[in-house]
Order: structure tokens, then C-alpha cells, then sequence
């Protein structure tokens, strides 16, 4: 047989299996959704008499509770024996605070309904930084002078200003030139220099 040949038979077989994988799966939720259905119909004594387990509600630590594990036990049994499990381990039932995860951290009880902040996607909590840098920026600025006022008058009677005055005013800061930069001097050549002691 050529090499096309026996990839199309092994493309074949396994598209069998994967049909017969479908069909007993298939089968097989249909047997879990007519149990389930025949189950919805029965109390839960008659499931724990019919499956012959014990009740849940009166099981201790050290019985066996695996036996509510099987396929064939409803969801909701399964359930209560969970809880019976948890309750009657105090291993499990009692935990000491140091678990991370063992608190609820939502805050779906207690969030405010319509609750708008300044979160901005990709953005943060924009208005906000803004309003901090805005203060910032006017605590950091110079004080700027008053205007002057005609009613005031700015000199004393004796035409000078006083010292409180003298030093409101803004008086133009004189910057020097800077003098012309000298050359520097040229520097001479040297040569290293080696001495031997004899």
C-alpha cells in the first residue's frame, strides 16, 4: 500500500472511534438527564432508602461519606453530606483566621448603588491627580504683588517707604554680563621622564 493509502485508513479508524466516542457520550447524558428526571420526582428518604445510605443530617466525624461521591447519588444529597463533612471536621469547620481566602471580600453588600467615581480606563484617577498638582503648583508659585491701590497711599508722610513696604516691592534683579571668557593659556608639551637609581 502507498503511504496515501494507509494515512486515508488511519484518517478513517480514527474518525470511527471519534464517532462512537460521540454516540457514548451522547448515550450516556441521556441515561444522566432521565435519572436525574426519575430522581427530581422522588423525596430524598426515598433516594437514601433506595441507594441504601444513611441520612446525612445524622452523620459524625470517622463515617463514610464517600459513598454520596458515586454518579448515581442526586446533586442535592451530594450536598448535604458535603456540608455535614465540613460541619462535623473540626479541621474543617473551624478555621483558625490565617486562612487568606477564608474571609468574603466582596463588597456587593455593602457598594453604594450607582456608585461613580474619577476612575478613568487606562487613565486612573485623573481629576484627582490633577487637583493635587494644581495645589501644588499653587502653594510652589511666587506670591504676586497687589495691585496698587489709589486709595492707599503707598508712602509714609515723609515720602519714604516703609520697611514692610520696601520689601513688598519687586525691584528688577540686575544681572552682570558675564565678562568676556579668556582664552586659556597655551600649555607647553611635555615629555615623560624616567629616572633609574643606580
Amino acid at each position: 500500500m502507498t503511504q496515501s493509502e494507509t494515512s486515508f485508513w488511519a484518517r478513517r479508524r480514527a474518525g470511527v472511534k471519534a464517532e462512537e466516542a460521540a454516540l457514548s457520550a451522547n448515550e450516556q447524558r441521556l441515561k444522566a438527564e432521565e435519572l436525574a428526571r426519575i430522581q427530581e420526582e422522588k423525596t430524598d428518604k426515598e433516594l437514601l432508602v433506595e441507594l441504601d445510605l444513611k441520612d446525612p443530617d445524622l452523620m459524625e466525624m470517622g463515617d463514610d461519606f464517600s459513598a454520596f461521591m458515586q454518579t448515581a447519588v442526586p446533586e442535592r444529597l451530594r450536598r448535604r453530606a458535603l456540608r455535614k463533612l465540613w460541619v462535623s471536621n473540626p479541621v474543617l469547620a473551624n478555621l483558625d483566621g490565617l486562612v487568606d481566602h477564608g474571609e468574603d471580600y466582596s463588597d456587593a453588600a455593602t457598594v453604594i448603588p450607582d456608585l461613580k467615581t474619577s476612575y478613568q480606563v487606562g487613565k486612573g484617577l485623573l481629576k484627582h491627580v490633577l487637583a493635587l498638582a494644581e495645589q501644588e503648583a499653587a502653594k510652589n508659585a511666587p506670591a504676586t504683588p497687589a495691585a496698587s491701590d489709589p486709595s492707599v497711599n503707598d508712602e509714609s508722610e515723609d515720602g519714604e517707604l516703609s520697611d514692610d513696604e520696601y520689601l513688598a516691592v519687586d525691584e528688577p534683579v540686575l544681572a552682570l554680563a558675564d565678562p568676556e571668557p579668556a582664552e586659556p593659556p597655551a600649555l607647553s608639551r611635555r615629555h615623560m621622564r624616567f629616572s633609574f637609581e643606580s
